[in-house]
Order: structure tokens, then C-alpha cells, then sequence
């Protein structure tokens, strides 16, 4: 498989952690540090190579009269960044109307460096009862590394924690951001 040979040969990177995604038919996949567009291509690469159907979230505007197409074709789910609250239920519902969604999510919400995520994504799993898989993008490794799929609990404080530590020491492509 070309993809296999770009991430492993060409570019260097591995896979560490939970492999065992055919166990989890819907999921909120959270992708972190996110500092720069490479990210992306990274991800598309990763989840070719380990064999899932997952989607991601974007700004609608990406999704434009020239690029929409390219990022449908790659599993883009478009959504309008202005109304929060209704955001987090919609996307919700997007679980219930399937079998199996795997949705990718920068909790940064940018590219820049952010002093704490924001929380849509995890509102959206407890809403929808589905689990959060974490999965770093350490440049400075060039390693992504995939947790156990969790369920956030009543306590945000001690998950954001969790989570967290679970990013602790990763570099992004732009340190300075991560």
C-alpha cells in the first residue's frame, strides 16, 4: 500500500498504542498538538495506514466553491463555527444516525498555541455516549501515538486532566505552538 511506504519509508513516522479499531464503531478522535497544515496529511496518512474510515471536522469556509470537493473527498464534515451550543448538538446527532463514525477533532481549535482546548469535542462525546481516542502528532518523534478509547465521566477537571498528560512532552511541527 503506497500510503504505508509514504508514512513509514518516505517520511518516518510510526504508530504506537491502541491498534484494535475494529472494536470501536463510533468515536470522537482527538488530535493534538495541531500547529500547522502538515497535520493534516499526517492524519490522512495514519488513518489510511491503520485501515479507518474516520472523519474530521473543519471550518465551513474551507469548504469553498475551489476546495470543497478536496476535503469531502478526504472525509470533511463541514461545520459553521458561530453557534456553539447548537454545534456540539448537531454533530452529536450525527452519531445516532449511523453505525459506525469515527470524527477526528483539533480541540485547539487553531493552529496557534492555545493555553487550554476547547470543549465542544467533549460535550460531543458524552452527548452522543460515544468515546474519545487520543492521538498525538509528536513531530519530534515523528510518532503517533493512540490511546485506549475512554469515556469522559461527570468530572471534566480530572478527564481534561487525563487527557492532558496523556499529550505531555509531545512537540508539534511548530514547537513554539505545542
Amino acid at each position: 500500500m503506497i500510503s504505508k511506504f509514504i508514512y513509514h519509508q518516505v517520511l518516518g513516522w510510526k504508530i504506537s498504542g491502541f491498534k484494535d479499531f475494529e472494536s470501536v464503531n463510533k468515536a470522537v478522535i482527538i488530535a493534538v498538538p495541531h500547529t500547522s497544515w502538515h497535520d493534516f496529511y499526517i492524519g490522512v496518512l495514519l488513518r489510511s495506514v491503520i485501515n479507518i474510515d474516520a472523519r474530521f471536522i473543519a471550518k465551513k469556509s474551507l469548504f469553498n466553491l475551489f476546495t470543497g470537493w478536496f476535503f469531502k473527498a478526504f472525509g470533511g464534515i463541514p461545520v459553521e463555527r458561530k453557534r456553539n451550543e447548537k454545534q456540539v448538538d448537531a454533530i452529536a446527532r450525527l452519531f445516532a444516525d449511523k453505525e459506525k463514525l469515527l470524527i477526528a477533532i483539533a480541540p485547539e481549535g487553531t493552529r496557534k498555541k492555545v493555553e487550554k482546548w476547547k470543549t465542544g469535542f467533549y460535550y460531543i462525546a458524552k452527548k452522543a455516549n460515544v468515546p474519545i481516542v487520543m492521538f498525538t502528532l509528536d513531530y519530534k518523534n515523528k510518532e503517533n501515538r493512540l490511546s485506549v478509547p475512554f469515556y469522559p465521566t461527570d468530572d471534566i477537571e480530572a478527564d481534561f486532566k487525563f487527557m492532558y498528560s496523556f499529550f505531555e512532552g509531545v512537540k508539534g511541527r511548530i514547537a513554539k505552538f505545542s
